[in-house]
């Protein structure tokens, strides 16, 4: 999702294959609101990274679509069994990997392989569910917007209501999405932009406050 700023205000959808391929972007947005992890942990606790713990505390019944995130050593394993090995050596209490964060590995270590402390400048990392939160005054969202994995019409249409009065007009819904992007999947594009233009004008915050920053000096963060 492309927002780009006053002077060009209408969002409009980009469907990109990678990550370097955002980052080339032309004209380059003036920040990316990345809804993946950035920043591994050496060793990781009770419910993940500090960001993870942090962020469920405001989320209420929303709080599962955070997931806990193992260490550096087992996002690198391409193999499952070996992910959880890892994962098990390097977590306290000792925690293996759900398949839905595996599944995710692949995108994280293409991020983690690109990024630098001076991107940070422009790349931050968000979540949906606390966009929602932050653009819903700090309360979490009433209706799940899936349930079993399909997207749940009721909860999405909540998300769109409440983005219409974030600049999104009702007719962005309307119009045919790319293969493959459901609407719960455009829903979340749109929060996220919201999210990096907050950022942008200065009004976002990080969560922890206090962060800290992994063996690569990537700062470990979700911002809203």
């Amino acid at each position: 999702m492309l927002r780009n700023g006053a002077a060009d205000p209408a969002p409009r959808i980009a469907l990109l294959g990678n990550f370097s391929g955002l980052l080339a972007l032309d004209p380059a947005p003036a920040v990316f609101a990345v809804d993946m992890p950035i920043g591994l942990a050496g060793r990781s606790g009770l419910g993940g990274r500090g960001p993870e713990r942090h962020v469920r505390r405001h989320l209420g019944a929303r709080q599962s679509s955070v997931f806990s995130l193992p260490a550096r050593a087992s996002v690198m394993c391409e193999d499952y069994r070996e992910a959880c090995r890892v994962a098990l050596a390097t977590s306290e209490p000792p925690r293996k990997v759900s398949k839905q964060a595996f599944n995710l590995f692949p995108k994280i270590r293409e991020i983690d392989a690109l990024m630098t402390p001076e991107l940070e400048a422009r790349v931050y990392e968000v979540h949906p569910e606390l966009g929602f939160w932050r653009l819903n005054g700090g309360t979490e969202m009433s209706l799940p917007k899936k349930i079993r994995n399909e997207g749940s019409m009721p909860g999405i249409e909540q998300r769109q209501a409440l983005l219409e009065c974030h600049g999104f007009p009702a007719s962005f819904w309307r119009q045919p999405r790319p293969s493959g992007v459901g609407a719960d999947d455009l829903v979340d594009a749109a929060v996220n932009a919201v999210i990096a233009e907050r950022i942008w004008k200065g009004e976002a915050q990080a969560f922890p406050h206090d962060f800290e920053r992994d063996a690569k000096g990537l700062r470990m963060a979700i911002w809203a």
